[in-house]
């Protein structure tokens, strides 16, 4: 019975491989803009943000004039505990109603959590809640769900944090292609940031329906080139599905020593500023994207303390300016 309901499993997951989220063909001419907007831009998350329901927030994405959605799957937007059957099939009309693409729902998971308690099977918590959201996006209309690895714990072996990341991606990624569903797995959390890792890591997992979500924040925050992203790309051109976009200004910061009358440099601040306006080398990204023949959609969001302030007028017009950045790689 186990080695038959295997089998159904890894035909659901080549199914998603040969059906589903397509990776970079390799051809420029492949490539199209495809825009996303992430309903955390408009989900009162960061201070002074404005909050829209998920239907304001839908129409707002349409009248933008954005091609696809990108929901967060938490409240106050698509929550598990909020969307049962009814619902979800009242979703999916709507969005169908209003002519948008719903690209991936927006999944918040942490395979390292509790790793310091061993008697509680939080990984197996987590996949089953990443597979969750996998028959959430089903019901809904989309293919794919954006996950995330872990962050790591003090204090514990790196490698015991990371097998764990490998154990959980595993067990959610067979779960999720009973759905049809891929895991599009974001450069966010410690364990596998950098390119080099993730690609091992995706390599040790080893699912087809198991991809990468590859954004430009955290290369650039370890330091990368721009010939270095570009190199990062490439590396990671077999796995990448999706990638979101957002830029930032960097906010030094000090602390005064009184006993030496000087100020001690700490962490910068980062905060949102609109496309091409922060220190982000967009125009590098992208146009690696395009060479590569990436198939996905270019998502954006404010999830930051953004420059001018979070009223429904501002957030506006930052979409906007990201939608005229974004023309000038057709």
């Amino acid at each position: 019975m186990k080695r038959a309901f295997n089998i159904l499993v890894l035909i659901s997951a080549l199914t998603v491989a040969l059906n589903g989220q397509k990776v970079p063909t390799g051809n420029p001419k492949d490539f199209k803009v495809k825009t996303c907007l992430h309903s955390v831009s408009y989900m009162g998350v960061w201070r002074g943000q404005a909050t829209l329901s998920v239907d304001e927030f839908l129409v707002k994405a349409k009248e933008l004039g954005f091609d696809g959605v990108m929901l967060a799957a938490k409240r106050p937007h698509v929550s598990l505990i909020d969307y049962d059957d009814a619902e979800r099939k009242k979703l999916r009309a709507r969005i169908k109603e209003l002519g948008l693409e719903l690209v991936c729902l927006a999944g918040y998971c942490d395979f390292t959590a509790g790793v310091d308690k061993a008697g509680i099977p939080n990984v197996e918590i987590e996949a089953v809640y990443v597979g969750e959201l996998a028959r959430l996006a089903s019901d809904l209309g989309t293919n794919m769900v954006r996950i995330y690895t872990g962050y790591e714990r003090p204090d514990l072996p790196y490698d015991k944090q990371y097998a764990m990341v490998v154990e959980g991606l595993q067990m959610a990624g067979k779960i999720a292609a009973k759905y049809g569903v891929t895991l599009a797995v974001q450069n966010h959390h410690d364990i596998a940031l950098h390119h080099d890792a993730m690609k091992w890591l995706l390599d040790e997992v080893n699912l087809p329906n198991v991809k990468a979500a590859f954004d430009c924040w955290s290369p650039t925050l370890e330091g990368l080139s721009s010939e270095e992203i570009k190199k990062a790309i490439y590396t990671m051109k077999p796995y990448i599905v999706h990638t979101t976009t957002a830029d930032y200004k960097e906010l030094p910061r000090f602390k005064y020593e009184h006993l030496q009358t000087n100020y001690v440099q700490l962490e910068s601040q980062m905060r949102a500023v609109p496309m091409g306006t922060g220190f982000l080398d967009y125009k590098t990204f992208i146009s690696t994207l395009k060479e590569i023949g990436y198939q996905g959609y270019i998502a954006y969001e404010m999830c930051e303390v953004l420059e001018g302030g979070g009223s429904i007028e501002n957030l506006d017009k930052c979409a906007k300016a990201f939608l005229d950045y974004v023309k000038q790689f057709k």
